[in-house]
């Protein structure tokens, strides 16, 4: 298996952001991920890329060791997030990978940042599904993401109970490994017996507000000028079988195919597609080739 990343720190507005790297004798690409996920998201895509790319992943702003960071939270600081450790890396430009909300921060990246992005790589994620304009955004996290929000207000005897809960989640428990065991524990903080989610529900909200409503995160993908691919898994959130795409709601939500190619992803759900063998080698091989240009 590939070794852990090394990590380090970017200074940003507020203080500094935790960053992933695992080594490899390609060129580097930027991965941003979910909701309330972390930077291991991206173990097994980095153990699947098997050095042939540098993968660096960011916790983002409000999550995991990047928790601290204060806010103002949304899209706009996770692009000048993403904007700083390019910096810091000394890359000019660079090609983008993001999951699932990942994948909107990654499009408004390269939608406002044109000079800087190279392509974009967006998994399950970044396409925006048409809601009323008074959509309660707590009433669609839960609607959406379920069991991952709940957690953000439990509290958890140690790391034992909190692995324990992911490992009962519809869509990772057929999946459990050491990789997603180690994602898990990332996301614990505190002490026992009172311990509980690193993410900010501050952050989760902001992200959340500005990927069902804010024009400039919905309509990012629309405007990409950089070659473009959508991975869409076959199963949802939940591992249930209706995905969070599909070709329809993907023409409904006016994805222009021309500009962004579009890919299903067989017996994966919404989690797996990072986590399964199968789903974490097809990513890292579209990483490949999106880093080869």
């Amino acid at each position: 298996m590939t070794m852990g990343p090394e990590e380090f720190d970017v200074p940003v507005p507020g203080g500094l952001l935790r960053v992933c790297r695992w080594p490899g004798d390609g060129p580097v690409v930027l991965a941003a991920h979910g909701i309330t996920a972390n930077a291991l998201s991206f173990a097994r895509v980095a153990e699947a890329l098997a050095g042939r790319v540098q993968l660096v992943a960011p916790d983002l702003r409000g999550r995991a060791r990047s928790n601290g960071l204060p806010g103002p939270y949304g899209m706009a600081a996770h692009v000048a997030d993403l904007i700083a450790v390019a910096d810091h890396l000394g890359l000019d430009r660079v090609p983008l990978a993001g999951h699932s909300m990942g994948g909107f921060v990654v499009a408004a990246t390269a939608a406002a940042h044109p000079g800087r992005v190279s392509g974009v790589l967006l998994v399950d994620g970044g396409v925006a599904i048409p809601v009323p304009p008074d959509t309660d955004v707590d009433e669609v996290l839960m609607a959406v993401v379920g069991p991952a929000i709940s957690r953000l207000s439990m509290t958890f005897a140690d790391e034992r109970a909190y692995a324990s809960f992911f490992r009962a989640h519809p869509a990772l428990r057929d999946a459990w490994s050491p990789a997603v065991e180690a994602y898990a524990l990332r996301d614990v903080t505190g002490t026992p017996p009172e311990m509980r989610s690193s993410c900010s529900i501050d952050a989760v909200r902001a992200d959340a507000t500005d990927t069902l409503i804010d024009r400039r995160t919905v309509d990012a993908v629309h405007r990409l000028t950089c070659p473009a691919r959508l991975l869409w898994a076959q199963r949802g959130l939940q591992d249930q079988d209706q995905g969070l795409y599909d070709g329809s709601s993907l023409s409904a939500a006016g994805l222009d195919r021309t500009r962004v190619a579009v890919e299903h992803v067989p017996d994966v759900n919404h989690y797996t597609i990072l986590f399964d063998p199968r789903g974490a080698g097809l990513v890292a091989d579209r990483i490949v080739k999106l880093a080869a240009g």
